[in-house]
């Protein structure tokens, strides 16, 4: 199951904003730094309104949501490269997810410390940004070291390496992150067996305090972190309240909507996250539907039929014959699969079909 991991400074609230997506209480959430030290792991469901609408046209007795995994990794502080804090330890974890949400902190509170002792979102990107740029560096160097002899020798493989190096270290010195260099589909494929830090695709969340979610658009420190991480990163920052998050986690649906009422929102930012950090990953969903079960089923982007057939098992696969294919919004504007039938709406599709986010599908196969 691919993992997105939640890092940040100390006391920016990632553990309490873990706590809240995963709607669990593993991660210990405290006034003080560190209080995270080994990772946390939850499973996150994918808020999909889509599966009610479906199982009402089908009768389903069940719904079956999407789902991934989130990672609450120790706080890093300036210098963790070299070894400060938590350093490599931190470094590790971070390695091992296949996305990271950047918790950056948007509020002022003189209760709640602050590892720079003040308020600044873009300084403390820029911390965390830098600590993994120079692990990166580092981890170029041991690899240039190791395949300059290798090169010498005709292997083209590690020439191919020393060749991305090249374009690797000067963007990383200039303080960019791997994930901005303009490269090639194979040079892409290629960097991939570096385990780059900075090449993890990167969503920022900023956490903002209670009474400012209804009008974080105005908090400047919300405007600024979306303007720099678009200019600098070119990916999206997503305005949560992680504060608010924890005391939802205890709340029924009727108490959630009402207490949220109070505040002057419909909902708060943890579903987009959700989603948004989804489609980080480069996940994407195609959805079953059936008297016993509506599901939605967890694909990559860019998949055909056959691999999606073979997450609901491997066997599909290599049986794949075609599969009956009709896309969500015209199903529900049919009203039943008949009448998206008789409407042309659902077609065959065979084995170099791409499937589409929200296509409704059933699979013939050999078995």
């Amino acid at each position: 199951m691919l993992q997105a991991g939640i890092v940040g400074l100390p006391n920016v609230g990632k553990s309490t904003l873990f706590n809240a997506v995963t709607q669990s209480r593993k991660a210990l959430a405290a006034n003080y730094r560190f209080c995270t030290i080994e990772p946390n792991s939850g499973i996150v469901t994918v808020p999909d309104e889509r599966l009610a609408v479906l199982a009402k046209i089908s009768g389903s007795q069940k719904i079956i949501p999407a789902v991934f995994e989130f990672v609450d990794i120790a706080g890093l502080v300036k210098g963790a490269s070299q070894g400060e804090g938590l350093g490599n330890q931190f470094l590790a974890h971070i390695r091992e997810v296949d996305a990271v949400v950047q918790v950056v902190r948007c509020f002022d509170d003189a209760n709640i410390e602050h590892v720079m002792d003040s308020i600044d979102p873009i300084r403390d990107i820029e911390i965390v940004n830098m600590e993994l740029i120079l692990a990166d560096i580092e981890t170029l160097e041991k690899r240039k070291q190791k395949q300059q002899k290798a090169a010498k020798g005709g292997d083209k493989k590690a020439q191919a390496e020393l060749d991305l190096i090249a374009k690797l270290e000067p963007h990383l010195s200039a303080g960019k992150t791997a994930v901005t260099l303009d490269l090639t589909p194979e040079e892409k494929a290629l960097m991939k067996s570096f385990f780059l830090l900075t090449s993890k695709p990167t969503l920022f969340a900023c956490n903002v305090a209670e009474d400012q979610l209804a009008t974080a658009g105005q908090n400047p420190y919300v405007q600024k972190v979306r303007a720099y991480v678009a200019q600098h990163h070119d990916t999206l920052a997503v305005v949560v309240s992680a504060e608010i998050e924890a005391e939802l986690v205890t709340l029924s649906p009727e108490e959630r909507a009402e207490y949220l009422a109070g505040l002057g929102v419909e909902q708060t930012g943890t579903d987009q996250l959700i989603r948004e950090a989804y489609t980080l990953l480069g996940l994407r969903t195609y959805l079953t539907t059936g008297e016993k079960e509506t599901r939605a089923w967890t694909i990559h982007a860019g998949d055909k039929a056959p691999q999606a057939a073979g997450v609901i098992h491997t066997d599909f696969e290599k049986s794949f014959i075609s599969a009956e294919t009709t896309a969500y919004d015209d199903l529900v504007a049919a009203g039943s699969f008949a009448r998206a039938r008789e409407l042309g709406k659902l077609r065959t599709e065979g084995k170099e079909y791409v499937v589409q986010d929200g296509d409704v599908m059933e699979f013939k196969t050999f078995l």
